[in-house]
């Protein structure tokens, strides 16, 4: 009898195309592009999605330093991070991150917050590179432009 025959392909290694993609930053709003970001870094967007494997996409973004915050997020939001000594629990606000620090970390951390908290997200983060200005040094790999 001649039937077709569904599989479901499960993506690996070796089966994946991972693609280049940018993002451009200016004037969104920081947790609606880390989210599409998250998404696009995850695989999410693809066909082939398999939850297990890393077949997501590597995401450049550009113009970190010109995101927004609504409301009042930029005085009252509170990044919370610990030492790990005794009484080494620190505590800072978005302004003063992007005055002491910079911007990209901002972008790094929304993303970071939405992808697994296992092996896999550790390994998915490191496909994502934050740039504070127009310029980014992976002009070689001939990055997309995605519009979020």
């Amino acid at each position: 009898m001649d039937t077709l025959s569904y599989k479901t392909v499960s993506a690996n290694k070796a089966t994946v195309n991972k693609d280049w993609v940018i993002v451009d930053a200016e004037s969104k709003v920081l947790g609606r592009l880390a989210s599409e970001v998250a998404r696009v870094i995850r695989g999410k967007h693809k066909p082939d999605f398999t939850p297990n494997v890393d077949c997501g996409d590597n995401v450049i973004v550009i113009n970190a330093d010109k995101i927004k915050l609504t409301g009042k997020k930029w005085t009252d939001k509170v990044y919370v991070s610990h030492t790990g000594y005794p009484g080494g629990q620190r505590s800072a606000t978005p302004k003063e991150v992007m005055a002491k620090k910079s911007s990209t970390i901002l972008v790094e951390r929304a993303v970071r917050g939405m992808l697994p908290k296992t092996r896999l997200g550790r390994s998915l983060f490191k496909n994502l590179y934050v740039y504070e200005g127009a310029e980014h040094p992976h002009e070689a790999q001939k990055p997309k432009e995605i519009k979020l």
